[in-house]
């Protein structure tokens, strides 16, 4: 598929072509040369002989002008850089509504949620999602479930009473700790957990 060329890039080829057949050049060379239809500069050809070289220049660009002015678009890339707590928001997220209020209140224009995302993309922004974090995280408590609350229940998953004993031994006997790491504890983690309907006899 061709590139798309811009209205200055198009007016220019067109007066380009004016000027090779005005010198005489078959169209069928101008469209080679030019790398276009025998059509477009059958068209231009038309245009030339009915209006000289000046049909051949753009019209000037139709459409609905837009909202805000480069001013306007300006004071909005500031505001929304500034956050959306600097706007008196909640929480620093920017939603398309969110935006819309915005550019009523520093503009006055009011814009559907679909214009502003066009807006939006025109002005270079991207729409980004959150992490999925807790704003109210605590990380000690998390590193505390997950050395000490988060085993204990695993324990008992796997069918072990999380009792502990009254009193821990004054002394610690090595070579039994380190039978039990290597050998029992092993074995009682591959051990499937008794079911709830069935009974001990």
């Amino acid at each position: 598929m061709s590139k798309r060329l811009d209205q200055s890039k198009l007016e220019a080829r067109r007066i380009e072509a004016g000027k090779l057949l005005q010198r005489g050049v078959r169209p069928a060379e101008v469209a080679r040369r030019l790398k276009v239809s025998r059509t477009s500069v059958g068209r231009w050809q038309q245009m030339l002989t009915s209006g000289g070289r000046r049909s051949l220049r753009g019209a000037p660009r139709t459409g609905r002008p837009p909202l805000l002015d480069a001013n306007a678009q300006k004071r909005l890339i500031a505001a929304l850089k500034a956050g959306a707590l600097a706007q008196g928001y909640s929480s620093d997220l920017w939603t398309l509504g969110r935006v819309g209020k915005l550019i009523e209140t520093l503009t006055g224009q009011r814009y559907c949620e679909s214009g502003v995302w066009r807006l939006l993309k025109r002005l270079g922004f991207s729409s980004q999602r959150p992490a999925k974090r807790a704003m109210q995280r605590d990380e000690t408590a998390v590193r505390q479930w997950k050395t000490k609350r988060w085993p204990g229940r695993l324990l008992k998953r796997l069918g072990f009473s999380s009792q502990r004993p009254a009193k821990r031994a004054m002394q610690r006997d090595e070579t039994a700790v380190r039978q039990w790491k290597t050998k029992r504890w092993p074995a009682l983690k591959k051990r499937p957990p008794e079911r709830a309907g069935s009974s001990s006899s």
